[in-house]
């Protein structure tokens, strides 16, 4: 079925610019881009259906290419008691922090996962994602992070959205393997990984490079065996120090390197080199207070790709909003509003493997895009909270959630 949608003006992202087409049209074919132009240009034709979209700026829909969505429990708590002066180590030797989210997450069934994580999932497709990364890491046994995988599959199966699955096993120790870290990597490089990637159930693999974490040779342990399943790798690296791990997982050849607020100017040059794209998170770095910004200019300098993401989690970042994710990108790490809808789009869909199907609207595309009842792309960086007046259309029809 082939539908007409006319009277818009177009921020197409190709090449991660705006490349503007005003007083545009384009054609649809089933899921697809057939044609994309000038109004005037357009191909005549038998159309199922013209949509009139009454001025509108289309772009390409976003894509959020960092998520943590499915886990158990609400940590709210522990922020208003971080705000009235106890620390995040006397949290966590209470038994809070990341191990009070894996023993909800480990707690809850699958369907109370589901019900939870839809309710935030959805916060997002009403603001106009088409496409999500939802990663694991709150369960950290086989059990569980299968549990976590299935829901973030269901996700995918039953919302108006592309799921991307990320296995994140390697996100923290778990107790059982206390003073054992080397014995859980292990675990995930020769049990957990095989049996979930056996049963479809992951399309990347993760892992959290960081003195709190995992060290760089752990890391390169889970990527050889990621790699030995046929399976891509990304890494959380250089949030709170610099280990070069944005450089480990270019070597590897990584999707992206996510935080990177120390990684260094050799660090980007190996990025560029590699085609790994460089996530920026700048939910994590508002609600943490963080005062070290990215290396901004050197991930220009050595034209390496720059994606936002939500990192939308219960600890750092509880954000429900790409649209804040794009203003604070702006304000907090200076990026321009090109750049930062560049990083909601195109190298979003870079940073999921995706970059030859979605994140701009070009001809042989898959037909995601929102139509924004704005003045100009700037707006949707500008505003701060709101719903903006849009219509979202995925696969070449307009969706509701």
């Amino acid at each position: 079925m082939k539908t007409l949608w006319q009277h818009c003006n177009v921020a197409s992202m190709a090449s991660g610019t705006y490349s503007i087409i005003e007083d545009a049209a384009m054609v649809t074919s089933g899921a697809h881009i057939e044609w994309i132009g000038r109004r005037s240009e357009a191909p005549a034709g038998d159309y199922a259906q013209v949509k009139d979209l009454a001025g509108a700026w289309v772009t390409p829909g976003f894509i959020d290419c960092h998520t943590h969505t499915v886990f158990g429990g609400n940590r709210s708590g522990e922020f208003e008691q971080r705000l009235q002066g106890v620390s995040y180590a006397e949290i966590a030797a209470a038994g809070g922090g990341i191990a009070s989210t894996v023993r909800a997450t480990r707690a809850a069934s699958e369907d109370e996962l589901f019900a939870s994580a839809k309710k935030r999932l959805q916060n997002l497709l009403r603001e106009g994602v088409t496409s999500v990364e939802i990663k694991s890491g709150y369960g950290l046994d086989l059990a569980s992070e299968r549990k976590i995988l299935r829901v973030i599959r269901r996700l995918g199966a039953e919302l108006p959205v592309s799921v991307r699955s990320t296995c994140l096993a390697a996100h923290a120790l778990p107790p059982e393997y206390a003073e054992r870290a080397d014995d859980y990597i292990d675990h995930i490089c020769h049990e957990m990984l095989p049996a979930l990637a056996a049963e479809g159930l992951v399309d990347a693999v993760d892992a959290f490079c960081e003195y709190l974490a995992f060290s760089p040779a752990q890391v390169e342990r889970v990527f050889v065996a990621a790699q030995a399943l046929g399976l891509p790798v990304k890494l959380h690296a250089e949030q709170l120090s610099s280990l070069h791990g944005s450089s480990l997982a270019a070597r590897y050849h990584a999707l992206s390197a996510d935080h990177l607020e120390f990684m260094t100017e050799d660090d980007a040059i190996a990025m560029a080199q590699s085609g790994t794209v460089a996530v920026l998170l700048p939910g994590a770095f508002y609600f943490l207070r963080e005062t070290q910004l990215p290396p901004m200019e050197a991930l220009r300098k050595h034209g390496v790709k720059i994606a936002v993401a939500s990192d939308l989690n219960p600890g750092t970042s509880p954000a429900l909003s790409v649209r804040l994710m794009l203003n604070m990108a702006c304000t907090c790490f200076r990026m321009t509003p090109e750049e930062a809808l560049a990083g909601v789009t195109l190298h979003a869909a870079k940073a999921l493997g995706m970059e030859q199907t979605h994140g701009s609207l070009e001809v042989g595309k898959v037909a995601d895009f929102v139509a924004w009842q704005i003045d100009r792309p700037a707006d949707l960086a500008y505003w701060l909270g709101g719903d903006l007046e849009k219509r979202v259309v995925r696969h070449g029809v307009e969706v509701t959630v």
